[in-house]
């Protein structure tokens, strides 16, 4: 397999879709390593495997109404196994093996056969303390902008998923690329305030536009970059509470057509009415209870 990815919206070939079969019992909440997850079990509506799977084979339907080849890591018993973009990522023709938190730990030896599809030389393994996650990672043309966090008590948040080091090893990978780095707020108990990954705050779409969450960056100041570089008519600003119900994680099958949660109403008029993109509208309400929408639950391998 010839991987290629150079942006987050070329016509997708091929894709990794997360599994939602034996999901196991729900956690508890000292179980939880994300906030959405933490405020949906204190609620008491944990999702069923049932509604999951639903909803994932109403993804894996849409994309291959587009042609798309869908791949699916091997089933593993009683582990939950929705959000591929973590495992692992690819930018441009390399595939990088996250290191992800230890209660994840388990998930990569299902993507094995996957993998297996990749040269050797193709896939990077990074030292065991660059901890980085796909959802913190955005390809963008002759940018790679990633989300991060410096605080002191990095060690302490769950909800920190990738630190300098990592950042500064694919400096070196790739370096004709521009690196762009965003401290998000985290916190691991309320989603209101705190940012999982970077996909849930900033989404590129179509050729040159975004969609953004002004309050996910520590500084202000970084908002204004991505401002700057896409230009305010390009980008769709969305409130807490529509960040909340993960708005930014949608996900390209190529610049023209794009997948979406069916409740995201003001959005997806937005991207049809005034960018003239095709919005195929799925439910994925029950997957968003657990700190993820559609970007988490792929792992675009190949677009055009």
């Amino acid at each position: 397999m010839k991987l290629n990815i150079k942006n987050e919206t070329g016509k997708l070939k091929s894709v990794v879709l997360g599994q939602p079969s034996s999901m196991g019992v729900a956690p508890t909440l000292e179980e939880s390593y994300d906030a959405k997850s933490y405020n949906t079990l204190q609620n008491g509506n944990y999702p069923t495997e049932k509604d999951i799977t639903l909803e994932m084979e109403a993804f894996e339907k849409v994309l291959k109404k587009y042609d798309v080849e869908v791949l699916r890591p091997a089933v593993i018993q009683d582990y939950n196994q929705v959000f591929a973009r973590d495992v692992a990522f690819v930018i441009e023709d390399k595939m990088i093996i996250s290191n992800v938190i230890q209660d994840r730990s388990d998930e990569q030896e299902a993507y094995r056969k996957i993998f297996e599809k990749v040269k050797w030389r193709d896939i990077i393994n990074l030292p065991e303390t660059a901890h980085i996650e796909g959802g913190d990672v955005i390809v963008w043309n002759d940018f790679i902008f990633i989300g991060t966090c410096y605080s002191e008590d990095y060690r302490n948040f769950k909800t920190a998923r990738t630190n300098q080091y990592a950042i500064e090893i694919l400096k070196e990978y790739f370096p004709k690329k521009r690196i762009l780095d965003f401290e998000l707020k985290k916190n691991d108990t309320n989603p209101l305030e705190g940012i999982l990954h970077l996909d849930c705050t900033f989404n590129p779409v179509g050729k040159d536009k975004c969609i953004i969450y002004k309050d996910g960056f520590v500084d202000e100041s970084d908002y204004h970059l991505i401002i700057d570089i896409f230009g305010e008519e390009n980008c769709f600003n969305v409130t807490t509470e529509e960040m909340f119900e993960m708005n930014p994680n949608i996900f390209s099958i190529s610049p023209e057509v794009i997948v979406s949660d069916k409740a995201f109403a003001r959005l997806n008029n937005h991207l049809r009415n005034e960018w003239g993109i095709t919005v195929e509208e799925i439910p994925y309400r029950e997957i968003s209870k657990m700190g993820g929408l559609l970007r988490c639950s792929t792992l675009p391998l190949i677009r055009e």
